[in-house]
């Protein structure tokens, strides 16, 4: 296979979703460590509450990956799915879906947070406002359980492509229900809706498990697929699929 005519071939939203995460993410390895941490924190997704919080967050968390692994997945499976989604709906339908299911996942993330940060109880006499003022020094958190919990959340930092990627992998199950799909560890093909229905399971049970040495932001990939199954019923009920794809 000719990696170089392949990936000119790529319809362009996806070639140049590849290229900018890619450029993006070479160009921070280059970055001295303050200036990537400064980068990181401007683009990354906060709650609302933290002082880092910009609304345009919404969008840019989408192009900052964690590392070349975040990079490499998140790319892959938008290269294999995207790729396709994007020739049967076509560009600009495909950039709507993508940049809409990465939206939303940011938004659900962010209403998840907001239900944890203020459905949980706190210490007599201490308010969120009190936590959102705190000043607490770099490598240190407070000691409280409490009291941590909301902070951390309000600090919680929000990055990578995930959410849109799996809206794109939601599409393709939904599209392409019996496309056979074969994953590295079983030597039989799987039914597309099948691996991308194990995927959503798999991810909601992650969103329930309180792991602190979880990092990956399971809300947001599951809200990604809502967002995407929803835009998808909307096309549907509008008449844009047509025999498994979208015109």
């Amino acid at each position: 296979m000719n990696i170089g005519s392949t990936f000119r071939n790529l319809p362009p939203v996806t070639k140049n979703l590849l290229i900018i995460n890619a450029i993006i993410w070479l160009a921070l390895q280059l970055f001295p460590a303050s200036a990537k941490a400064t980068f990181m924190d401007i683009c990354a997704l906060h709650y609302p509450l933290s002082d880092s919080f910009n609304p345009a967050q919404i969008i840019t968390y989408m192009f900052v990956q964690e590392n070349f692994f975040h990079l490499f997945f998140n790319m892959f499976a938008l290269f294999m799915f995207g790729n396709i989604i994007e020739r049967v709906a076509g560009p600009r339908r495909f950039l709507f879906y993508y940049m809409s299911c990465g939206i939303g996942a940011a938004m659900i993330q962010l209403g998840v947070f907001a239900f944890m940060i203020h459905s949980g109880s706190l210490p007599e006499g201490v308010t969120i406002s009190d936590i959102v003022s705190m000043h607490v020094p770099a490598g240190f958190a407070p000691s409280n359980p409490d009291v941590f919990r909301v902070w951390n959340l309000i600090n919680t930092e929000v990055i990578g492509a995930s959410g849109a990627v799996f809206g794109i992998l939601l599409a393709f199950g939904y599209m392409f229900p019996k496309a056979p799909l074969y994953l590295f560890f079983i030597p039989v093909p799987i039914q597309a809706r099948w691996i991308v229905l194990g995927y959503g399971a798999i991810e909601l049970l992650q969103s329930f498990n309180n792991n602190p040495g979880d990092n990956v932001a399971h809300v947001a990939h599951l809200g990604g697929m809502l967002v995407g199954f929803m835009i998808l019923l909307y096309w549907k009920k509008k008449g844009l699929f047509n025999n498994g794809g979208i015109y």
